[in-house]
């Protein structure tokens, strides 16, 4: 029997739009017996979210996600704001007894996330946090090649995550479209937006952190605010480095900024075990790099695989062999996986207590580049 989950969108930005078509289209390609209706989607502009609404299909709209939480057709609330607002409404929702999907990071902070984490776990709801690159499906097809131990021990795990959007000194700071530059609406600057990607990854490829070593850097430290049209401070960290212990013994590095001219979004990742070694990159996020030291030393090299065959992660729900897909495709996944997880009773990773390891390594990370010293997660 077929059970409808009526969903809840707060915020109909970037995210709010690639949830949307997560939401429409993984019934079509994805059989589940739990099937996601866009019930009410949520923003303070009337104008705005209706004009959304109207767009994506969603049945109705609500200027103040309070009123959308008390609604009792709203089965889950999928949360698309900003990370100041994250910590209330996930409370708040449940409270409401809603299951809750809800952007990355998790919070602004470790103590903002203990409190979610707890509040999830009091009502019993089911959670989840849109951390989407575990699900392409050459990063999945890494994990399970780690998992069968072809690897081999594990000795270096690197990533970074490059892009050049905020160079120009003319770019203000806060506001609708520009909330990541400011630090009371997102925490962090690169570490919480684009490192927690890579975080996320490293830890589900590579098991937890034990300490790190960070430095950060604000390049611009100032910037005219959007809101009230005065030059303020900027007290987000531009760029972030930093090394770590991995709690298997590996060594980790990692690197983001938003300085490095021509990287529009160029996130890579390469794991180097006693056995074999594996690399990433989104920019061609269809293809997994892979070296075997055990292959015959005359043809020993770097394989370059298409991941697009059907007996390779979530390929057996899309086109024929050869035909690849793309960065919106990892939202229908979590979307498939997680009606799944609701069908199947079971969680669906990363859930909110997943994601309070990442931000306990981002904290670190933070207080690292304060304190410029090793710090324990």
């Amino acid at each position: 029997m077929i059970r409808n989950i009526n969903i809840g969108l707060i915020g109909y930005g970037f995210m709010g739009r690639t949830h949307s078509n997560a939401y429409r289209q993984t019934p079509q390609f994805f059989e589940c017996d739990v099937k996601p209706v866009l019930k009410a989607c949520c923003a303070r502009n009337e104008e705005n979210i209706k004009s959304f609404a109207e767009n994506w299909g969603y049945e109705s709209y609500e200027t103040d996600w309070r009123k959308l939480l008390e609604r009792d057709d709203i089965d889950a609330v999928d949360i698309c704001t900003p990370n100041n607002l994250h910590k209330e409404i996930a409370i708040a929702a449940a409270e409401a007894g809603k299951m809750i999907l809800c952007e990355k990071p998790l919070a602004m902070n470790v103590a903002e996330g203990e409190e979610m984490c707890a509040a999830v776990e009091k009502a019993g709801v089911p959670n989840t946090v849109w951390y989407n690159y575990r699900r392409v499906p050459a990063v999945t097809l890494a994990k399970k090649l780690i998992d069968e131990g072809r690897l081999g021990r594990i000795f270096h795990y690197r990533a970074n995550f490059l892009q050049d959007w905020t160079i120009s000194e003319e770019l203000p700071q806060g506001g609708a479209a520009l909330w990541r530059l400011d630090a009371k609406a997102a925490g962090s600057g690169v570490t919480g937006d684009l490192l927690a990607h890579c975080i996320d990854t490293a830890l589900w490829l590579n098991g937890g952190i034990a300490d790190v070593n960070a430095m950060t850097e604000t390049f611009i430290k100032e910037r005219v605010h959007q809101e009230t049209g005065e030059k303020q401070a900027v007290t987000i960290d531009d760029a972030c480095s930093f090394m770590c212990h991995f709690s298997n013994g590996s060594l980790g590095l990692f690197e983001s900024t938003r300085y490095a001219r021509g990287h529009k979004a160029l996130y890579t990742l390469e794991i180097n075990g006693e056995n074999a070694s594996i690399r990433w990159d989104l920019h061609d996020l269809h293809r997994l790099e892979y070296f075997d030291h055990n292959d015959e030393s005359q043809v020993r090299g770097w394989r370059n695989v298409h991941v697009t065959d059907t007996d390779q992660p979530y390929m057996d729900h899309w086109w024929v062999p050869g035909l690849q897909i793309g960065y919106e495709h990892t939202f229908i996944h979590q979307v498939a996986d997680f009606l799944q997880s609701l069908a199947d009773e079971k969680p669906c990773g990363p859930t909110f207590r997943d994601a309070l390891e990442t931000q306990k390594v981002c904290d670190a990370v933070l207080k690292s580049a304060d304190d410029k010293a090793w710090v324990g997660i």
